[in-house]
C-alpha cells in the first residue's frame, strides 16, 4: 500500500512538472507597436500562439477574409522569424518603415518552408488624426518561398511603397 501511494504521488508530481514545462514552451504573450520589426514580432507571436484574430488585427487591409486566413496555418505548429534592418520613411502625414524578413514555418508532421521578403508598416501621424485612433499596422506583405537556410534568406533592404 505504501508502494502505491508513493507511486500515486511520484506520478503526480510527474504530471505537475509536465503541466509547467509544457506552459512555459508556449511563447509569452506579445504584443508590441512601438515600431515595425516590433510588430512583425507580435505578428508571429500571434500565430505560434495560434490567437488568429490578434494575428489578423495587425493588418490594415488583410487580402484574405478571416476564414482564409486562420485556414493558411491550419497545419502550421511553429513559425521562426528573422528580422532586418528597417528604416522609417516620412510621406503624406504618414510614416512607414518597411520591414524585411525570413521565416521557417514548420508544419505537422515537421514539414518545414521557408519564405522571405518585406512587411511594410504604417503610422498615420498621431498627432492629426481623429478617433478612433489608428495604430501602426501592416499595410502590406510581399513574401515569396525560397530555398536555402533561413539566415541566407533574409532580404538585405525593403522599401516603401512609391
Amino acid at each position: 500500500m505504501k508502494a502505491i501511494l508513493i507511486s500515486l504521488s511520484t506520478a503526480a508530481v510527474l504530471a505537475v512538472s509536465a503541466l509547467h514545462a509544457a506552459a512555459q514552451d508556449q511563447a509569452a504573450y506579445i504584443d508590441d507597436r512601438s515600431d515595425g520589426p516590433a510588430l512583425v514580432r507580435s505578428l508571429y507571436n500571434a500565430i505560434n500562439r495560434q490567437e488568429y484574430a490578434r494575428a489578423y488585427s495587425y493588418f490594415s487591409n488583410p487580402v484574405d477574409s478571416y476564414e482564409t486566413f486562420v485556414e493558411g496555418y491550419a497545419k502550421t505548429v511553429d513559425v521562426q522569424v528573422l528580422i532586418g534592418s528597417a528604416t522609417q520613411e516620412g510621406a503624406a502625414g504618414s510614416i512607414y518603415a518597411p520591414v524585411p524578413v525570413a521565416i521557417k514555418s514548420t508544419e505537422k508532421g515537421g514539414k518545414e518552408k521557408i519564405f522571405a521578403g518585406c512587411y511594410v508598416t504604417r503610422i498615420v501621424n498621431s498627432a492629426i488624426q481623429e478617433p478612433p485612433f489608428s495604430p501602426l499596422h501592416i499595410e502590406s506583405a510581399e513574401l515569396e518561398k525560397v530555398a536555402g537556410p533561413l539566415e541566407k534568406a533574409l532580404p538585405k533592404v525593403c522599401h516603401s511603397p512609391s
